[in-house]
C-alpha cells in the first residue's frame, strides 16, 4: 500500500524525527525566504512589471502547497460569475491532468485553458469569447495583473508554526495575505475553534483585509462511470469503505467520511498521482463484490476511464461549497468583478 511521503511527515509530523528534519532544513528555508522576499520587493516597487491582461482576471490561490480547496472554490467562483451574466473561463497552469478535468465536470459550460504562460492563456480565453478569467492557483504569479486576489487558508492543515519551503509547506510567509483582496478560510473537518484561531491570527497580521469562512462539505455518492447514478452519503453508515486518494490532504477527507459512520480503510497515493493501467488493475483486484470503493472527483476523473468493468463500482464523493461566515463580502467581490468586466470588456452585456 502506498504511504504518505517523508516530506509530509517533515511538514506536519509532531515526532522527534520530523522536528529534527525541520531544524536541519532551516538554512534552506531562510534562503528560500530571502528569494521570495526579494522578488516581492521588486514587484512592490514596480521594478518587475505586472502585465495587463486581455480581459479582467481574478486569482484564486493560497500560501501553501496544496490542500486548501483551490479547485472547488475556483469552480464555485466561476459559477457565481456565470450566474451573474458573465462569460468566465478558468485559466490554470496545469500541474496534473486532474485539474482541467475536474473543472470541466463541475462547470461543463465554462471553458478551461491550460498554459504555463498565464498571460497567453488569458488572451486565448478572450479570443474564444470569455470576458473574465478565473486564475486557479496564481497568487504567487504576480506577472499577470488581476482585479482581485482571493487567498485560501486551510483550517484543516493550520499550524501556528509557519515554516517556508523546504522545512514546511508555506510558499510565502503569512504576512503575504496583506496583498489579498479577500481571505477565505476553508475547512472540511476542522473544528470551530481552529477556524476561529486562523481568523484571529490573520486579523492580527492583516487587520485591513476582509475574511470569510467556507465549508467544503461532502455531498453525495456519485457513480464514477455514470454520474446520473447517485446515492445518499448515509448509505455508508456502518460499512467498511475503501478510500483511494491522491490528494494533498487525505486526512480531512477521511475524517469527513468517518463522521458519516463509515469505517475507512485508506489507500493513499501522492498528490496528483498519475494512475497507470497497472495501478488501476491492482487497486480493483484488491476488493470484493459488495465493498464500497470511494474517492474524490479529482481521482475519479483519472480512475474511471480505465476502471475494470467487472470490478466493484467506483464512487466519488461530491463536494458542496457552503459560506459559513462573511457571505456578503464574497458576494460583493463577485458583483464588483462583474461590474468591472462590464466596463472593460467589449463582449460584456
Amino acid at each position: 500500500m502506498p504511504e504518505r511521503g517523508f516530506v509530509e511527515r517533515v511538514w506536519y509530523g509532531g515526532d522527534a524525527i520530523a522536528s529534527a528534519a525541520r531544524t536541519a532544513l532551516t538554512p534552506l528555508e531562510r534562503v528560500f525566504g530571502g528569494i521570495v522576499g526579494a522578488r516581492d520587493i521588486l514587484y512592490d516597487a514596480g521594478w518587475l512589471p505586472a502585465h495587463e491582461t486581455a480581459i479582467p482576471a481574478v486569482s484564486v490561490g493560497n500560501l501553501t502547497v496544496g490542500g486548501t480547496g483551490k479547485t472547488p472554490i475556483a469552480a464555485w467562483i466561476a459559477r457565481g460569475l456565470a450566474d451573474r451574466g458573465a462569460h468566465p473561463a478558468v485559466v490554470l497552469r496545469g500541474y496534473g491532468d486532474d485539474e482541467p478535468l475536474v473543472h470541466a465536470r463541475l462547470n461543463p459550460d465554462v471553458p478551461v485553458f491550460v498554459g504555463a504562460d498565464r498571460e497567453a492563456a488569458v488572451s486565448e480565453a478572450a479570443r474564444h469569447g470569455a470576458d473574465i478569467a478565473v486564475l486557479d492557483d496564481a497568487f504567487q504569479h504576480r506577472r499577470v495583473q488581476r482585479m482581485a486576489d482571493l487567498v485560501l487558508v486551510s483550517a484543516d492543515r493550520w499550524t501556528a508554526d509557519v515554516r517556508l519551503l523546504p522545512a514546511g509547506p508555506w510558499r510565502e510567509p503569512l504576512k503575504a495575505v496583506r496583498r489579498a483582496t479577500l481571505v477565505i478560510v476553508t475547512r472540511k473537518a476542522a473544528s470551530d475553534r481552529t477556524v476561529e484561531a486562523v481568523h484571529e491570527q490573520i486579523a492580527r497580521i492583516a487587520p485591513g483585509i476582509p475574511r470569510v469562512s467556507v465549508l467544503l462539505d461532502s455531498g453525495e455518492l456519485v457513480r464514477a462511470d455514470d454520474p446520473a447514478k447517485r446515492r445518499p452519503l448515509h448509505d455508508l453508515d456502518g460499512s467498511i469503505v475503501h478510500a483511494v486518494l491522491s490528494i494533498a490532504d487525505p486526512g480531512a477527507f477521511i475524517r469527513q467520511i468517518e463522521r458519516r459512520g463509515a469505517r475507512v480503510r485508506p489507500l493513499i497515493y501522492p498528490d496528483h498521482h498519475a494512475f497507470t493501467d497497472h495501478d488501476v488493475q491492482r487497486i480493483a483486484a484488491t476488493f470484493k463484490p459488495g465493498d464500497w470503493i470511494i474517492c474524490t472527483l479529482k481521482d475519479a476523473v483519472k480512475l474511471a476511464p480505465t476502471w475494470p468493468r467487472l470490478a466493484p463500482p467506483l464512487w466519488y464523493v461530491s463536494q458542496q461549497v457552503m459560506v459559513e461566515r462573511g457571505v456578503g463580502g464574497l458576494e460583493r467581490v463577485l458583483d464588483d468583478l462583474v461590474r468591472a468586466r462590464s466596463r472593460t470588456s467589449p463582449t460584456a452585456g
